[in-house]
């Protein structure tokens, strides 16, 4: 048996166990469901049966259904081990995700219309898909979201005009070209997740925030990662660090002739930010001006979802698959982050493609996601085990990083967090308790939507909203109870907060003409492992 199956069918066999402990909860639990399903008969039953009616109870009673079994796994569980009670929810919501009437050809109604507007022909159309989805993923069902021809990296996406001037193992650094007569004194250097690829930030121009940062007139750099292969199996944290953040500092010193540098890290790319920032102090080391935190964590104790997927008996069968190749399969990242989003990234496509028998759109963001990055084998076991399984990042000194301790609490210099409220990866409630590990001035900003939305959200679509406060509390629930709530984009709050760290403008004088290696986007990221 597949050993993540066999791993699913033991969690479920604790909830036989809770049941069998519990029977009187049990018995509650169905009186309490059989009598609202009784009265959803009742309140059907005085309409008259036509095909709409059917659909709606149908709907209805999946809804109710859907409801209580999610409060039957929580409430027998309670008294159970947090993190049991967490994975039977977690799966209890796949299961019922997978099992709605909406994935089924009998039970949803725009499907039955459009195979009698098509002939059938929707199915035919659908299977072609599928059949070629599961070629292409090589055994494995992986749907395609969106219409992976359409997008061609440095043509019509990741695209902001720049240039690869300094190239290693694990990174290719690119500074973006200037748009404006002048620029900022202090330049910004984007620390992007190794776990996808940097253009999530440079997605087309209308919603990328390196080009507008461009136009705003700062001097962008950005880390570009390297897509794993078996020779990069033992690249490390430490490597990551030393070859990453550390490396592009010394680049930018250099070409710019400055000693101060803002710095950004999105998701797992603040982590190492955070990181960089502890090691940095120990050799007191002053270089960066400013730290900018996007949905990032450093106290892993509640890590969402993604926390079901990590316990020593999951990870003992990662690092199994890892050793046979060097590296994480981006695939497996891939299906892990789609299954926390199901239904918008699994679901509606399965309706959409193989149902409806639709061909995937042109969408930049879920080309984006299409595309994963595989991960070094060391470097993810030493993420999990000590972030995610052990928590070591918040205990002082705990971890060695090239063989300095690294203490988040000798952090001193101002930083900006953002955390999005419906951050299915990062929730933000751990965003914020993660700030508070920090000695120097944080403003912690929340922004709607989540972990991708959120951050992508450039001010004139006015789209979406933010939390902002200026007083200083223990707990989340106390800082949304004070914070102020503002229309709009992050960004522009964030750009105030950014130029008080920026110098004064000036005249463009950098000059790289002589460390240019290749236009961006680079060749790092155009290495595409297909789904």
């Amino acid at each position: 048996m597949d050993p993540a199956i066999k791993h699913i069918i033991e969690t479920w066999q604790q909830l036989a166990s809770c049941i069998e402990q519990h029977p009187d909860k049990l018995f509650n639990m169905q009186s309490d469901y059989w009598q609202d399903y009784l009265a959803l008969c009742q309140e059907t039953g005085n309409t008259p049966w036509q095909q709409q009616v059917a659909f709606h109870f149908i709907k209805k009673s999946y809804s109710l259904l859907s409801q209580h079994l999610q409060q039957w796994t929580e409430n027998i569980t309670t008294d159970e081990n947090s993190k049991i009670a967490k994975k039977l929810t977690f799966y209890t919501k796949q299961l019922l995700d997978a099992l709605s009437p909406n994935n089924f050809v009998a039970t949803n109604p725009d499907i039955i219309a459009k195979t009698i507007e098509m002939d059938g022909g929707n199915f035919i159309n659908g299977m072609q898909q599928f059949l070629a989805d599961l070629e292409q993923g090589k055994g494995l069902l992986t749907i395609t979201p969106t219409d992976l021809d359409f997008f061609k990296p440095g043509e019509n996406i990741a695209c902001t005009k720049g240039h690869v001037i300094y190239q290693n193992d694990l990174m290719q650094l690119i500074h973006y070209q200037p748009t404006t007569e002048k620029t900022y004194t202090y330049p910004l250097l984007i620390i992007p997740p190794w776990i996808n690829k940097y253009y999530i930030l440079d997605l087309q121009s209308e919603n990328s925030l390196v080009k507008w940062l461009v136009d705003q007139g700062w001097n962008v750099f950005m880390i570009s990662w390297v897509n794993a292969k078996e020779a990069h199996r033992k690249k490390n944290f430490s490597h990551y660090l030393q070859e990453g953040p550390l490396a592009a500092l010394k680049i930018i010193k250099k070409i710019k002739k400055i000693d101060h540098i803002n710095v950004l890290g999105y998701c797992i790319g603040g982590t190492l930010l955070g990181c960089t920032l502890a090691y940095l102090a120990k050799k007191q080391d002053s270089c960066i001006k400013s730290a900018t935190f996007l949905t990032t964590l450093f106290d892993f104790s509640e890590p969402g979802d993604l926390g079901n997927f990590i316990d020593a008996n999951q990870l003992a069968i990662l690092e199994k698959h890892m050793e046979s190749k060097g590296y994480l399969d981006g695939k497996i990242m891939s299906a892990v982050f789609n299954l926390l989003r199901a239904n918008d990234l699994i679901w509606s496509a399965f309706v959409n493609y193989y149902l409806k028998g639709e061909k995937p759109k042109p969408f930049d963001l879920l080309y984006w996601n299409a595309d994963p990055i595989n991960i070094p084998e060391h470097v993810h076991r030493f993420y999990l085990r000590n972030m995610y399984l052990h928590n070591y990042l918040v205990q002082s000194n705990k971890l060695k990083l090239s063989g300095t301790p690294i203490d988040l609490r000798c952090i001193t210099i101002p930083s900006y967090f953002l955390a999005a409220q419906d951050d299915h990866i990062v929730p933000w409630s751990s965003s914020y308790k993660s700030s508070h590990y920090l000695s120097g001035p944080v403003r912690f900003v929340l922004t709607t939507s989540g972990h991708v939305a959120g951050v992508v959200n450039p001010p004139y679509r006015n789209k979406y909203s933010y939390w902002t406060s200026n007083q200083s509390h223990q707990h989340p629930e106390d800082y949304l109870f004070s914070a102020t709530l503002n229309p709009g984009s992050w960004w522009d709050d964030w750009a105030t907060w950014l130029k008080n760290y920026s110098g004064e403008l000036q005249s463009v004088d950098c000059d790289i003409s002589k460390n240019i290696i290749e236009d961006a986007p680079g060749s790092y990221v155009k290495v595409r492992f297909t789904l």
